[in-house]
């Protein structure tokens, strides 16, 4: 286990912006042999945690299981410190989204350094997994995110890793300035994470993911290992539509179900009330049947506000 500096840069008051990547490699290589690598990355948005925990209990699974190892594993808990330091989702001082600003250059804004920094360290990984958690707003079962035009190379690897739900999306002109969209561009299958939400830990879903990963790693042959992971069959976007439910009103949401419930249709999903008056402004029902994989955390709402979204069966329209 190595950790090593990718970026550097002086700030102002003597403080200095750092960004690091811990690698693990196995004990002994023979000589010649090119090694597999993948790259785990969390941290891009400040106030977004889940992802340190997975990062944490995979660190933790290698240093006690380090001659299973047959690959290199790198890892960067923290790729925007100073967002994670103040927690605030975007780069401080800047107010940039990182997810946003890749790939960047050396001669770049601050941001687009340190963005270009992370890409010129990870680019040559066979894999990559970026881990996201929700906003503070919103609750997420732990799901994959795909972009359409990279399905072909990722879907299979996304199978393995003991998320509920795999959401294959259409390409759209911003997700080109994102990790995922740019890493996948350089030739490395690059699998997007969200799960739980902002500023908050789930261990049960830190645990889920580093089974899955674990679980890649074997059918990978990154490790070497007689234990068995047994990981969950997602449900597909391929076989469904997911459906939004948004706030008709402002007010107070006040769920009826759990997250990452099975419902049907019409089953009520929630109310807007008002405190002030003690009425119930409007009642969120099912519009199809399938599994609840966002709800809203948050429980101040505006009209228009995203209430939860339904992956389900596809309506009889399409």
């Amino acid at each position: 286990m190595k950790t090593t500096e990718i970026f550097t840069s002086q700030l102002p008051v003597g403080e200095k912006l750092t960004i690091k990547r811990t690698r693990f490699e196995p004990k002994k290589t023979k000589k010649g042999k090119k090694l597999k690598r993948i790259s785990i990355v969390s941290g891009i948005h400040g106030d977004e945690l889940e992802g340190q925990l997975v990062i944490y209990l995979l660190a933790q699974w290698l240093n006690k299981n380090i001659d299973t190892l047959n690959a290199i594993v790198d890892i960067y808990p923290a790729a925007n410190p100073l967002g994670i330091d103040t927690i605030t989702r975007s780069f401080p001082n800047y107010n940039v989204d990182l997810n946003r600003a890749f790939p960047g250059s050396v001669n770049d804004f601050l941001p687009g350094q340190v963005v270009h920094a992370l890409t010129e360290d990870i680019k040559g990984s066979d894999i990559a997994i970026d881990i996201h958690s929700s906003n503070i707003f919103l609750r997420e079962i732990p799901q994959i995110r795909i972009n359409k035009e990279f399905s072909k190379n990722t879907l299979h690897l996304a199978k393995e890793l003991n998320c509920d739900f795999i959401w294959i999306h259409d390409a759209v002109t911003v997700l080109e300035a994102t990790f995922s969209h740019t890493l996948n561009s350089l030739g490395t299958n690059t699998l997007v994470v969200e799960m739980g939400v902002g500023m908050r830990l789930t261990k049960e879903y830190g645990e889920q993911l580093l089974i899955g990963i674990l679980n890649l790693l074997k059918k990978q042959k990154m490790i070497n290992t007689k234990q068995e992971f047994e990981v969950r069959e997602p449900f597909s976007s391929e076989i469904g539509d997911v459906y939004y439910i948004n706030a008709p009103t402002s007010g107070l949401f006040v769920p009826s179900l759990d997250h990452c419930e099975i419902i049907k249709k019409g089953d009520k999903i929630g109310e807007i009330v008002s405190p002030l008056t003690g009425e119930i402004l409007s009642e969120l029902f099912a519009p199809n049947c399938g599994i609840l994989f966002t709800l809203r955390e948050y429980p101040v709402v505006y009209e228009g506000s995203l209430l939860a979204r339904i992956f389900g069966e596809k309506s009889e329209e399409n």
